[in-house]
């Protein structure tokens, strides 16, 4: 019998690799990574990896896979993801699927949509316009042709900003026109859950004390060891990762050590929100991380089905 797949999301710090691991005590488990920071080989501090102890007593999937200078994407990890689900439940183990990337579990969960494919003349015509204008005032443009795309973007998020515009312009649709014709891929059975935390402030403290955590740890080594390197640089998806893109502008001497160490938290912050944002759409059980009862109330949920 073929045990359903077990999706467990939430935003940064929320505690999902803790539920992961106890569950992973009760049931025979296997752990698909959903996060598009641990797929690349040395970069574990700053992405939470699991330590070498965990991925020994728990097998782990989609971590180490890459150098830093490739990239991966959603569609690659839906591909992955569906081969590696089959082969778990062909050991008659269940699958945990674990992670924080949200575009990861909507390509698994909902399909990829007919976005077209980057222009680089558009791009850089993007990019040029920005350099005049400046980003808010792209957002604003944004907002004019993409009003609900605009709505969940910051005015500085350069990145998908220039993503959406590119998306209207090559195509003459919207970002949400677009995935609105996606098609499911992983078919149910399978239990959703959301760690989600009533107390805002509670989530802003954990991050900010993780992060402190993974400077003592040596984040900042593990950052200054990729800086070394000649091959890598800003532009490549692996260091938009947060905290790295911003002790890595540390290293080039664009801030000081504290600066860069806020920096990083605010971002992880910002990052957390989007993650947030994206998760009061999604359809699932949701549980407070802060419940003393909450392993036992997932327990009841994975019986159920």
């Amino acid at each position: 019998m073929k045990r359903p797949p077990l999706l467990i999301m939430g935003a940064t710090a929320s505690g999902k690799t803790g539920l992961s691991l106890a569950l992973a005590e009760r049931y025979d488990c296997e752990i698909v990574s959903v996060d598009s920071a641990q797929v690349y080989r040395g970069m574990d501090i700053g992405s939470a990896k699991p330590d070498a102890a965990t991925l020994a007593k728990v097998p782990h999937h989609l971590v180490d896979i890459l150098d830093p200078l490739e990239a991966y994407s959603a569609a690659r990890f839906a591909t992955d993801a569906l081969r590696l689900i089959a082969d778990i439940q062909s050991r008659g183990r269940m699958p945990l699927l674990v992670g924080g990337t949200m575009l990861y579990f909507g390509a698994l969960t909902r399909g990829l949509s007919d976005l077209p494919t980057a222009d680089p003349q558009v791009r850089a015509h993007l990019e040029a316009e920005a350099a005049r204008i400046g980003w808010p005032a792209m957002h604003e443009r944004l907002r004019a042709l993409d009003p609900l795309t605009a709505a969940r973007l910051h005015p500085n998020d350069q990145q998908r900003i220039q993503r959406a515009l590119e998306v209207v312009e090559l195509s003459g649709r919207t970002m949400g026109e677009h995935f609105d014709t996606r098609t499911a891929i992983l078919a149910p059975p399978y239990l959703s859950v959301v760690l989600e935390s009533p107390d805002r402030a509670r989530l802003h403290a954990r991050i900010e004390q993780r992060f402190h955590q993974m400077m003592e740890q040596g984040f900042l080594d593990e950052v200054r060891r990729l800086y070394e390197r000649s091959d890598l640089h800003l532009e490549l998806p692996s260091l938009r990762a947060v905290g790295y893109r911003q002790l890595w502008l540390h290293l080039l001497g664009q801030s000081t050590y504290s600066e860069a160490v806020e920096q990083g938290i605010a971002a992880t912050r910002q990052f957390a929100k989007r993650q947030l944002t994206w998760l009061r759409n999604e359809t699932a059980l949701r549980f407070d991380p802060d419940d003393s009862g909450m392993l036992d109330k997932v327990v009841q949920q994975i019986q159920a089905i």
